[in-house]
């Protein structure tokens, strides 16, 4: 099992979560679907899958590392599927994304939404946790509580409060914080909240977040924050925005300015923000969370993981020289815009791809920051 580290989270080069399922992981998947192989067949084969990938991890010097999401199908669903009171099943539609509808996949309430002890997720980070070396950290990546919010366009159903928000919102709260703290006494110390509703209530807004969506984004920072502020000493939290990530498409495009002044609210040690082309507009809103006293690391995505092209290093110094005009470089790090895989369907690049991108952004810091 790994040493804590005290390297501050989030590190100058920092990655996302999640990666490309190999073919060998997709296919046994396919095989226990079809059941021609048995769950502890699938276990073996990820477990590893997840080995050979972390390894990769360490070898190219990330200091905080994933599974690479490798037990998932999809990056929230699975979370939310393994609660209490909550039933995955197959709608009639997918999510329309730009120009693609998403497989489909949703969930409902069915009960009281409750901490559920014996969650897939735990067993995933203890083995993760178990084959992490010494000064490299185990990152686990959850979804926010406000993808959770009852929402049909979201693909989220309500089928026992029956409008009653603020007794879901009061549940959620407390199976959140039961199972962050399950996940720190399990030995993680780095845990990120992926959030695709503040990105896309950017995307519904011009400048200023439209009326409708403030009871929301107000109830987000109330769920964010009481979550973070009973946290135990020595976890970083932190948040990745997203516009939405599927088969390298996007769901939603829109400068932060709609939701800065609600982002700077929360009491997390650190953003993932994605700006890794036009759709993510200027930095300037980067300078509400800069300016709130909190002294929190701001994570710019300037590396897309939607296509293959390399970014120049050059390019990349040039955009971390802007976004320090708005916050000072010493809380900035860089990363990936997201995940490379937020799907088990992927984005459309190699394996290759994925690591000479990750290594693009390890050697970029390293000069920036001027890292040894």
């Amino acid at each position: 099992m790994a040493v804590a580290t005290k390297i501050k989270f989030p590190y100058r080069y920092d990655e996302v979560g999640s990666l490309l399922r190999p073919s060998r992981l997709k296919q046994a998947r396919a095989d226990y679907e079809a059941k021609k192989i048995s769950v502890d067949d699938l276990r073996q084969v990820e477990n590893e899958e997840i080995s050979r990938i972390v390894k990769k991890q360490v070898d190219l010097g990330l200091k905080d590392v994933t599974d690479g999401e490798f037990r998932r199908s999809w990056w929230h669903l699975d979370f939310f599927a393994g609660l209490e009171g909550v039933k995955y099943f197959v709608p009639e539609h997918g999510f329309i994304f730009h120009g693609e509808e998403t497989r489909a996949g949703s969930v409902k309430f069915t009960g009281k939404i409750g901490y559920n002890p014996n969650h897939p997720f735990f067993d995933g980070f203890k083995y993760l946790n178990s084959i992490v070396p010494d000064g490299v950290t185990a990152k686990q990546t959850i979804p926010s509580p406000s993808v959770f919010f009852p929402n049909k366009d979201a693909e989220v159903y309500d089928e026992y409060y029956k409008g009653d928000f603020d007794t879901f919102l009061n549940d959620e709260i407390e199976a959140y914080q039961k199972t962050v703290q399950h996940f720190y006494d399990l030995g993680c110390r780095y845990l990120q909240l992926d959030d695709t509703s503040w990105g896309m209530w950017a995307s519904f807004s011009n400048q200023t977040l439209k009326p409708e969506l403030k009871p929301l984004a107000e109830a987000a920072v109330k769920a964010i924050n009481a979550i973070v502020d009973n946290k135990p000493d020595g976890l970083t939290i932190t948040m990745h925005v997203c516009k939405g990530n599927y088969d390298s498409t996007w769901a939603g495009a829109g400068a932060y300015d709609p939701v800065a002044d609600y982002l700077a609210q929360l009491h997390i040690d650190g953003y993932f923000l994605e700006y890794d082309d036009e759709r993510s507009g200027g930095f300037e809103p980067l300078k509400k969370i800069a300016d709130n006293g909190r002294n929190q690391r701001i994570v710019i995505g300037i590396v897309t993981t939607k296509k293959p092209d390399l970014e120049s290093e050059d390019f990349l110094q040039s955009r971390i020289k802007d976004a320090s005009q708005y916050v000072p470089l010493d809380n900035l790090c860089i990363s990936p815009q997201c995940g490379f895989a937020s799907t088990e369907e992927g984005n459309h690049l190699t394996e290759e791809d994925q690591w000479n991108k990750l290594a693009l952004v390890i050697k970029t810091a390293k000069s920036v920051w001027d890292i040894k």
